[in-house]
């Protein structure tokens, strides 16, 4: 990828980094990353067991454990793509909207879709309560993931296409799903900003997320591309943060070509700027529990899962550069063992509680099958 060419945009954000550094800078002295009191009663579906994280400088309080738009499909896949005709089954509905009043009632205010399915889903659970839940959204097969959709006019059709299915105005969160593997360029980045700012200017979106599976492209456009507030990335309990340089066995890494600085952790870059991080696939994709479900998924689950999940959770959110994770939840079960992990996440784990979940997750970690092998990547970061 070739950075050589300057656009008038880029020197125009250029200009604008140097004061948003400042900006972040002046914030982090005040030592505002989570510490900075916050009003509960402006925090949408407060519930005081659950924990609320600044969602970096947006202005946006969300819960920590906040809902990943995706829920088991009937052939147990880990979410649904689409709907025939854009109608909801009567059964996914019911279930969409009893899941949402759960959340609503544990604290949740934020959900986070990624396909046309879950927008016709989630605009049908939130019918008459919109007003009670942040959305972020993106159709993965609209949006700037593929070329051939980075262009202004069709990027505002997959805003409005996310609109419209979910039934509503405006999105809180344009959540762009760019190339999973840092394909995607600066220039096609800049139209995503352009796209954003129209967007905005219109009153269909509010706030600029971007998500990616590849560290080191994310962090050059984390440094580069100061309009971008809020990221998504990969985070699991076997997430680490970078503390050393990097050696040998990662020199490819190293050597990425974005022109990023990632010889510090990625972490290190959101905290100085104060972007808000929302982390995805806590689960390995699913694959961290040995049994696979399909919809309609019956019953509590097993204890060992429902232990395995909330351990993970908490063992997420012991980093405070990490504003929320979202476990996609398919039942009400899912959803009240998952806020648990937030209403006793302060209690701490015990050292038998670390070793038991090291050893699980480290167990699934190596049998990841080669879909899987980028989850890798997000080690130590």
């Amino acid at each position: 990828m070739s950075n050589n060419k300057i656009s008038r945009r880029t020197f125009i954000r250029n200009a604008s980094l140097g004061a948003a550094g400042t900006l972040a800078g002046a914030l982090l002295a005040e030592g505002c990353r989570q510490s900075k009191t916050v009003d509960t009663s402006k925090i949408l579906n407060y519930n005081p067991k659950m924990g609320y994280r600044r969602l970096g400088g947006t202005g946006l309080v969300i819960s920590e454990v906040s809902l990943g738009g995706h829920w088991k499909d009937r052939d147990g896949s880990r979410y649904c793509a689409n709907f025939a005709n854009d109608e909801v089954p009567a059964d996914m509905a019911k279930n969409r909207i009893e899941v949402i009043s759960a959340c609503i009632d544990a604290g949740i205010n934020y959900v986070d879709i990624s396909t046309s399915a879950e927008c016709l889903a989630y605009g049908v659970a939130l019918k008459g309560r919109r007003d009670k839940m942040l959305i972020g959204a993106d159709d993965f097969q609209l949006c700037a993931r593929k070329a051939e959709n980075c262009r202004v006019d069709k990027l505002m059709f997959d805003i409005e296409q996310c609109c419209r299915r979910l039934k509503t105005d405006y999105l809180d969160i344009w959540r762009i799903k760019a190339d999973m593997y840092g394909g995607s360029t600066d220039s096609q980045v800049e139209i995503m900003v352009e796209t954003f700012q129209k967007a905005r200017s219109q009153g269909k979106v509010r706030h600029l997320a971007i998500s990616s599976h590849r560290r080191s492209w994310l962090q050059h456009v984390i440094e580069t591309f100061p309009e971008v507030g809020i990221v998504s990335f990969p985070c699991s309990a076997k997430t680490r943060e970078l503390g050393r340089r990097p050696m040998k066995d990662n020199i490819e890494e190293v050597n990425a070509g974005y022109g990023a600085d990632i010889e510090q952790s990625i972490f290190h870059s959101v905290r100085e700027r104060d972007i808000g991080v929302v982390a995805i696939n806590p689960f390995l994709g699913g694959k961290l529990f040995e049994r696979k479900t399909k919809f309609p998924v019956v019953g509590p689950g097993t204890e060992k899962e429902n232990r395995l999940a909330r351990l993970t959770l908490q063992c997420i959110l012991t980093n405070d550069a990490i504003t929320a994770t979202i476990p996609g939840l398919t039942t009400v079960y899912e959803v009240n063992n998952a806020v648990t992990a937030s209403y006793t996440r302060k209690a701490g784990q015990t050292v038998a509680e670390k070793a038991w979940l090291n050893c699980v997750t480290d167990r699934r970690w190596e049998l990841l099958r080669a879909e899987y092998a980028w989850l890798r990547d997000w080690e130590v970061v």
